[in-house]
């Protein structure tokens, strides 16, 4: 019997990467982005453990995994650091605050 290839596997590799990249825009959506990649590593896991000899990629899958917690983890911390530091300027109103006023001395 010809094997096959998981077919969630290149989509997870791709957005573990996206991930990544992510982590700039405060965290959260780098989580919300390996979430997701997990959550279809997760599900082409099951498939391979119900048929183990049917499916050729499974060394890509464990990639896929390594990536996306590694993703969610950095996305989590860089989540945490924002709100630290965010919290640590007095609040979301005084950070508003310290934006305007670095806008105004851009515009200057």
């Amino acid at each position: 019997m010809e094997q096959q290839k998981l077919p969630n596997v290149t989509i997870a590799i791709v957005l573990s990467i996206l991930s990544y990249l992510c982590c700039c825009f405060g965290g959260f959506p780098a989580a919300i982005i390996a979430g997701i990649a997990f959550f279809l590593v997760y599900k082409d896991e099951n498939k391979y453990k119900e048929n183990p000899e049917l499916y050729s990629n499974y060394s890509q899958l464990k990639t896929a995994k390594i990536l996306s917690i590694i993703g969610m983890v950095l996305g989590i911390i860089w989540f945490s650091i924002s709100v630290y530091q965010i919290n640590k300027i007095g609040g979301w109103d005084a950070y508003m605050e310290q934006v305007q006023e670095m806008t105004e001395q851009w515009e200057e």
